[in-house]
């Protein structure tokens, strides 16, 4: 009965949150549901269990999510955003359209800018690259995903996103973890990605489509309430607050847009490499400071100072762009709150479950899968990632309950951490592009398109790449280590 209940209250979880209903109220059900079969108390699970874990993770992660959302905000407010892209647009023109599409995606993300922004930013663009270069639509939301919901996210080195930073508590990990795996894997992510979209692209023009589809679909998208609440289980926006504060008419030189995202990825890497390394974090062991360590908060600090760095950067640098500064930090701010509390959600919901009695059942089946501690690891990232639509609570859920365990094995096997970093975030980064993932729904709607129409395109680029390069990396990362 307890592994029944289990898979109800997933069920349960997974069917109404693709029809649109918050997971505010959705994952505590479906965790008493769970709770319920197994016949455990169900009020204790959920104030102490449930309420415990998703506190926990605010704790930890809420400074992101808070400073990515206001740092997306206040780049798309200064025009930032869109001058990257129409600078993209503009050097590489429509004979190259997809990759300048996927670029500037790139670009933006790796730098910090919220995912939603970037759809909202980067559809409009290129609906008029696809359309001067005869290419259809239909192949605009495979391309925004290929540049900003796959390599950026959890391959690149010193990326921001909330996903490479979740595992550095579990493992005592930096964003830098594995960089030359995850550059190799990010290339494998692109490079398909790239011929999939080139050759889509030519059969496309042999059979005479053209981009014939109206989109103009991005502000409906905004008030879509199924794609609010797909969205911020997805990524840390929350896309009501888009058009909230007040964007620039004017927008700034390319270098002037560009250089709050060098900060990031800069300010990143000196805090991992060679500050907080230097740092003596022995008072972190007291209780007044949760008696944690530095290895266990370093990676997470790395990412908010740099963040931080960014935004006081970009206010200073667009101050004249921001006439409504106030309203743009705030709507950034409010834009974080629903995210952090959706995936917090998820995160309860998965220690409830983590901390029943038929759960051990669960755990020696994905520690039982051949391959070793990276392939299990890889399995369950995927599993979870794919049954919640969300990579962020998927991987959180697998950490939570299996992160001891695997960080064990890895000791016994002579694994370094980070290649265990490295494998979790782009194993909670393929199947969770699944149809009812926030990211996907949220695109399409963006782009104006459908699931029949775009999404075995999205499916090419943005899982089959991404489980060659999370092959590779397992394959390599077994043969030479971490490195």
């Amino acid at each position: 009965m307890g592994l029944a209940g289990i898979l109800i209250g997933l069920g349960f979880l997974v069917w109404f949150a693709f029809r649109g209903w918050s997971v505010l109220l959705l994952a505590p059900a479906g965790a008493l549901i769970a709770a319920a079969f197994a016949r455990e108390p169900l009020l204790a699970h959920w104030t102490q269990t449930f309420m415990g874990s998703a506190a926990q993770f605010l704790a930890q992660f809420f400074p992101i999510f808070l400073l990515g959302a206001l740092f997306g905000k206040l780049m798309e407010d200064s025009g930032s955003v869109s001058a990257i892209a129409n600078t993209m647009t503009e050097r590489l023109g429509k004979e190259h359209a997809i990759l300048a599409v996927v670029l500037a995606g790139a670009m933006v993300t790796y730098g910090g800018v919220s995912l939603f922004v970037a759809f909202f930013v980067l559809a409009p663009m290129a609906e008029a690259l696809f359309r001067a270069a005869a290419i259809p639509l239909r192949l605009m939301p495979a391309a925004i995903v290929l540049g900003t919901s796959t390599f950026t996210m959890s391959a690149l080195p010193g990326t921001p996103a909330i996903q490479n930073a979740i595992p550095m508590p579990f493992f005592g990990t930096t964003p830098f973890a594995a960089p030359g795996l995850g550059i190799i894997a990010s290339a494998i992510v692109l490079g398909f990605g790239l011929w999939w979209l080139k050759r889509a692209e030519i059969a496309a023009r042999h059979a005479g489509e053209c981009a014939d589809v109206s989109t103009a679909a991005a502000d409906n998208a905004v008030d879509n309430e199924r794609v609010r609440e797909l969205a911020t289980t997805a990524r840390e926006f929350d896309p009501a607050e888009i058009h909230r504060g007040h964007r620039s008419e004017t927008s700034p030189s390319i270098l002037v847009a560009a250089l709050p995202l060098i900060v990031v990825v800069g300010v990143n890497f000196l805090m991992s490499m060679f500050v907080l390394p230097r740092h003596d974090g022995a008072f972190l062991a007291e209780p007044r400071w949760g008696a944690t360590s530095l290895s266990a908060v370093g990676g997470v600090w790395s990412v908010v100072v740099a963040l931080f760095t960014a935004i006081v950067t970009l206010v200073i640098i667009n101050r004249p762009r921001l006439p409504a500064l106030r309203e743009s930090m705030d709507a950034g701010a409010n834009a974080s709150v629903l995210p952090a509390l959706s995936v917090a959600s998820l995160v309860g919901f998965g220690a409830v479950v983590a901390a029943l009695p038929a759960f051990a059942m669960v755990r020696d089946w994905v520690l039982s899968i051949g391959g070793g501690p990276l392939v299990s690891l890889a399995v369950a990232t995927n599993i979870l990632s794919a049954l919640t639509g969300s990579a962020s609570g998927g991987l959180t859920i697998a950490l939570d309950a299996l992160g001891p365990t695997y960080m064990d094995l890895a000791a016994q096997h002579g694994i370094d951490p980070a290649l265990l970093h490295r494998v979790a975030v782009i194993g909670a980064g393929t199947l969770d592009t699944l149809p009812h993932n926030g990211a996907i729904v949220s695109v399409l709607a963006v782009c104006g398109t459908t699931h029949r129409e775009s999404y075995f395109d999205i499916v090419m680029v943005a899982i089959i790449g991404a489980f060659i390069a999370l092959a590779t990396v397992i394959i390599l990362g077994t043969m030479f280590g971490s490195f």
